[in-house]
């Protein structure tokens, strides 16, 4: 077990698909944005939660973006910013935590939950979807500037989630790069770090990380480029 794991915290709430809507945008005309609690266990593979999906599989889902978790903490803030109630699934997420950091989680780390095994891969990138269906004034921006991104996960070890479970986070990378990290660009010494460290990494955490990189003139180790 590497430093930082741990039981870390609580499964609130498993969310899936309860109603597809108009998306509001050209790009694609629908979106499951709107996923709502269901009682557990849940069923867990390599491109998600059973009785969810996505509409727009050009920049949602696949294997690094299977489930995507939101903290409970951080919708809570954005609840006494906004003046209203953000249930479990308003987000967006498969996944309502407590306890456990999603913005603040060390990409790669590996979390247990039930019997699956789920690995933190990448920010979540707030687009047009979002904003119709949040309704509220500036959201890309506003969300974009908190920066309370919450986790994409790729699944590791399938198997099955109930809410209640304990989330034990039992491998923490060392290069200690954040998801937040990642999303608002700072902290470009641990970018490449996480570049030479992590031979797995996605192709949009891996993007994002170079991006960093290149900004502040550090050369990338040439054997180790992961594409």
């Amino acid at each position: 077990m590497s430093a930082g794991a741990g039981a870390a915290g609580e499964v609130l709430a498993v969310c899936v698909l309860h109603t597809e809507r108009d998306s509001g945008v050209r790009r694609v005309e629908r979106t499951a944005i709107d996923k709502r609690p269901v009682d557990g266990p849940i069923r867990v593979t390599a491109t998600g939660l059973a009785g969810d999906y996505v509409c727009d599989t050009k920049y949602h889902g696949g294997p690094f973006k299977a489930v995507y978790a939101y903290l409970e903490d951080e919708a809570r803030r954005w609840e006494v910013e906004l003046g209203r109630e953000l249930p479990p699934g308003w987000f967006g997420e498969n996944l309502r935590l407590r306890g456990v950091p999603t913005s603040d989680a060390v990409i790669g780390e590996r979390w247990r939950i039930g019997t699956t095994v789920l690995e933190v891969d990448s920010p979540r990138t707030p687009c047009r979807t979002f904003a119709v269906w949040a309704g509220e004034e500036h959201w890309v921006k506003r969300f974009t500037r908190r920066g309370d991104t919450g986790a994409y996960l790729r699944v590791v070890t399938e198997g099955s989630i109930s809410a209640g479970d304990t989330v034990h986070r039992h491998h923490v990378p060392a290069h200690g790069v954040t998801v937040r990290d990642l999303f608002t660009g700072r902290d470009s010494e641990r970018c490449a770090a996480l570049l030479a460290q992590q031979e797995d990494l996605s192709p949009a955490a891996a993007q994002m990380a170079r991006r960093i990189v290149e900004r502040a003139g550090i050369a990338e180790p040439e054997d180790k480029v992961t594409t």
